[in-house]
C-alpha cells in the first residue's frame, strides 16, 4: 500500500476537520476546534487563501494532513513555509505518511526559493519532536513563542 501526496481542495474541507479534531484530540484539546468544513472550504477557494494543505492518502482515504502558509525572514530576506500542523492518523504512523508530507511540504519550500521550514512542537509531544530532530530539524531552544488571542488581542488592538 502506497500513500499518495496530495493538495487538499475546497471539497476535501470535511476531511480537513475530520483529521484536524484527530490531531486536537491527540494533542489534548479536543473541544478547542472551531473550524468548520464551510469556513475551511471558503478561505481555500478566496483569492487570497490563508492556508495551503496537503493530504496523505491511501486507498483513496485521506490518512494525515500538513497544513502550512507563506513566513518571512527579515534576516535571510525571503519568505519561508510555516508548518502548522502534521499529523497521521494514529493506525498509520509508522507507514512512512508523515514523512511523505514532511518531504512534500519541503519540496515546496525548495522549488519557491524558501530560506526556512519552520514549526512548533508541544515540549511533551516526543514522538514529534525526535520525528522532526531525526529528519535534520534543529529546536530553536533560545526562543519562546508568544500569543495574543482572545480578550488579550482585543484589549492590545483598542489600546488598552
Amino acid at each position: 500500500m502506497t500513500t499518495e501526496i496530495r493538495r487538499a481542495r475546497p471539497e476535501d474541507a470535511s476531511e480537513l476537520v475530520r483529521l484536524i479534531r484527530g490531531l486536537a484530540e491527540y494533542e489534548r484539546e479536543p473541544d478547542a476546534v472551531r473550524a468548520t468544513p464551510e469556513t475551511l472550504a471558503a478561505q481555500m477557494r478566496s483569492e487570497r487563501p490563508p492556508f495551503e494543505a496537503l493530504l496523505a492518502e491511501r486507498d483513496g482515504r485521506a490518512i494525515g494532513f500538513a497544513l502550512f502558509f507563506q513566513s518571512y525572514s527579515t534576516w535571510e530576506g525571503r519568505a519561508g513555509i510555516y508548518l502548522e500542523d502534521l499529523f497521521v492518523e494514529e493506525a498509520e504512523r509508522g507507514s512512512g505518511a508523515g514523512r511523505a508530507l514532511l518531504g512534500a511540504v519541503a519540496r515546496l519550500a525548495v522549488e519557491r526559493g524558501c530560506g526556512r521550514l519552520e514549526l512548533a512542537a508541544l515540549d511533551w509531544n516526543t514522538p514529534a519532536t525526535g520525528f522532526y530532530v531525526a529528519h535534520g530539524a534543529r529546536a530553536m531552544e533560545e526562543w519562546t513563542v508568544y500569543r495574543f488571542s482572545g480578550d488579550a488581542l482585543v484589549r492590545l488592538a483598542r489600546g488598552d
